[in-house]
């Protein structure tokens, strides 16, 4: 039946089972944060949607935990899927399967408050200032791509040490997925705020998969199940319920 995990503290966040992604507190002590078995989170909600399409019910999904640069990596699979804000990119998709988009993601960016770039409101007026991201990430393209910076951006090998770098002033702004800032802003960076989103488009254009082994068949199963549930409405509303935040944030053009 399909598995899914958290991402280990060292990577996007610092803890497994973050929130909006997944919610309602933890069962065992092996989810620091939330364990995903609650249903609640979108991403724990959109796992059990798709296992009920398939025709599993909640006592029949098992989630584990996989690092997340291993859920990627080529080769075979400790899960049936992996539903955990996996961006979909060509290099990826070359050693592993991925669904149909369960969720199209703006980027963001969080800025401390009462700085400059806190004043700012063009993607034109973030050129002078100092970004980052994580090393690796449709973040870090972004920030190439889109906002040009006139400074060369900071990379970081892990979010946590972008956002402490953040926390410390030592750079201006730092660029997330919209759910992602966020938690950022609500947990990690207190005096944080979250500038603005940008709109997707183009190339750089983040959209979450579900993510299987290569030639997984499967996956064909997996990608009628998340069309039907965006057809039906069914993604929409559990947006709604779970990232509901994430409309609030002003579009940067």
């Amino acid at each position: 039946m399909p598995d899914g995990h958290g991402r280990p503290a060292d990577d996007r966040h610092r803890q497994p089972g973050v929130p909006p992604w997944f919610g309602g507190g933890t069962k065992t002590s092996k989810w620091k944060i939330n364990d995903p078995a609650t249903g609640k989170g979108y991403e724990s909600a959109v796992a059990y949607a798709i296992a009920k399409r398939l025709g599993y019910g909640r006592s029949q999904v098992k989630w584990i935990f996989v690092p997340f640069n291993k859920s990627f990596a080529p080769g075979a699979k400790a899960f049936d899927f992996d539903i955990n804000q996996i961006s979909i990119t060509p290099a990826r998709a070359k050693v592993v399967a991925f669904s149909r988009s369960y969720y199209d993601v703006n980027q963001a960016i969080v800025v401390n408050k009462r700085t400059k770039i806190a004043a700012v409101r063009s993607i034109k007026g973030l050129a002078r200032y100092k970004l980052g991201a994580q090393l690796g990430t449709t973040s870090y393209a972004f920030i190439k791509d889109r906002i040009k910076p006139s400074q060369q951006p900071a990379v970081f090998n892990s979010n946590a040490a972008a956002v402490l770098s953040l926390k410390n002033k030592q750079i201006d702004g730092l660029v997330v997925d919209l759910p992602t800032a966020f938690f950022v802003t609500a947990v990690q960076v207190p005096n944080g705020k979250i500038l603005g989103q940008f709109e997707n488009r183009g190339k750089t254009t983040d959209r979450f998969g579900v993510v299987l082994a290569k030639g997984n068949p499967l996956t064909a199963c997996v990608n009628r199940a998340v069309t039907a549930l965006r057809a039906n409405g069914t993604l929409k509303n559990l947006q709604r319920t779970w990232l509901a935040k994430a409309t609030g944030a002003p579009i940067l053009k």
